[in-house]
């Protein structure tokens, strides 16, 4: 039986894709207007922020939104290491340099402790990553006093305590690459603050600076969220929450089936909801299972093998004194396997990855 590793499909929502595309085609406007406009609205209110500003990626949406906290050249941002390459890059884009902290291998998050290692006099943000979907700690990062960055990326829809994800911090990046929990039919990304000056700010720096196309009061950026993706993301944005509750199950029944005793699936963030954008868990040979996995048909992959601190692009960035020492990341880099995962996973595929997993074990 083949079992894909993203099970998700768009098949029976493409009909009124379709539909969307075509009046916004008709209409003329693709460049924000009142498709963006209503989106940015809409996202708003499905997170309960006061602020949705659309932009053309998620990795701008990071960049961006780090200039409109303050963030500027000279100083530091405490992101983790065990993350996708953008959650740094865009610190080092705008001038200012990535420090790298540890994640706990449980969770793949970031913690109070492993940010407070990290911090320095010159630290003037920090950017936790709720990464495949598991909440990271951000109201225990508070105590710091610093603004907060979420990297949203992955966790569209997690929930803590009646909170989502987007929310908790003083500002957050989403991306909408067609792969996420919520993602278009190409590039596309936001950033989400209740701060008023902070939005204001991100309006500007998306479009060159300027708020009326005559006068430009800072070097921004071209990167604006397409009409034409805004038009697919409203359509789907009222299924999310059905589906991250079918991603929910999916992980439940690999728990019902014994997968724990395989593997070790990572811990859900204390009082949160994970929303499982990926199914990564944890095996001392995981590149041995992933090997016996393809063999019954069943995809897996690792994510992160090589740590972004350990990347040649950051090179640059570390210390005198090379590489910090980040275990927790090692670990997690070295020991990750993603598993099967989607809301159109069926029970049946669930079985048939148990049942590989098993095969072969001792």
């Amino acid at each position: 039986m083949r079992v894909p590793l993203f099970a998700t499909s768009l098949a029976e929502h493409m009909p009124r894709i379709a539909e969307r595309l075509a009046d916004v085609a008709a209409s003329g406007r693709y460049i924000l207007g009142p498709e963006v406009e209503a989106f940015e609205e809409e996202f708003a209110t499905y997170l309960g922020a006061r602020h949705c500003v659309g932009v053309g990626n998620g990795t701008d949406a990071l960049s961006i939104a780090l200039r409109a906290l303050g963030v500027g050249p000279g100083d530091e941002v405490v992101v983790p290491s065990f993350t996708f390459y953008a959650t740094a890059e865009a610190a080092a884009t705008i001038g200012a340099r990535p420090v790298f902290c540890d994640v706990d291998p449980a969770s793949f998050c970031v913690t109070a402790e492993t940010v407070e290692r990290a911090l320095t006099p010159r630290t003037r943000a920090i950017v936790p990553v709720h990464l495949f979907g598991n909440l990271a700690p951000v109201e225990e990062l508070r105590r710091f006093g610093l603004p907060i960055l979420e990297d949203a990326a992955q966790a569209t829809g997690a929930t803590r305590a009646g909170r989502r994800a987007g929310t908790l911090g003083t500002a957050a990046a989403f991306s909408f690459f067609p792969s996420k929990n919520l993602g278009g039919l190409g590039d596309g990304g936001a950033v989400v603050t209740d701060d008023d000056e902070v939005a204001e700010r991100v309006g500007l720096l998306r479009s060159h600076g300027s708020r009326d196309k005559q006068t430009y009061v800072e070097v921004g950026y071209n990167s604006r969220l397409d009409a034409l993706q805004a038009a697919v993301l409203r359509v789907l944005l009222p299924e999310l929450d059905g589906w991250n509750e079918r991603r929910r199950a999916v992980a439940a029944a690999y728990a019902e089936r014994g997968l724990g005793e395989l593997v070790a699936p990572s811990v859900p963030a204390q009082g949160g909801e994970h929303v499982y954008h990926l199914y990564v868990a944890r095996h001392a040979r995981p590149d041995e299972l992933s090997a016996r996995l393809a063999e019954r048909g069943v995809e897996a992959r690792s994510y992160y093998r090589v740590p972004v601190h350990r990347q040649p692009g950051m090179a640059s960035y570390l210390p005198e004194a090379g590489p910090p020492e980040l275990p927790g990341t090692d670990e997690a880099a070295a020991t990750n396997l993603a598993l099967p995962m989607g809301p159109e996973l069926t029970r049946a595929q669930v079985e048939e990855v148990v049942a590989a997993c098993a095969s072969g074990s001792t």
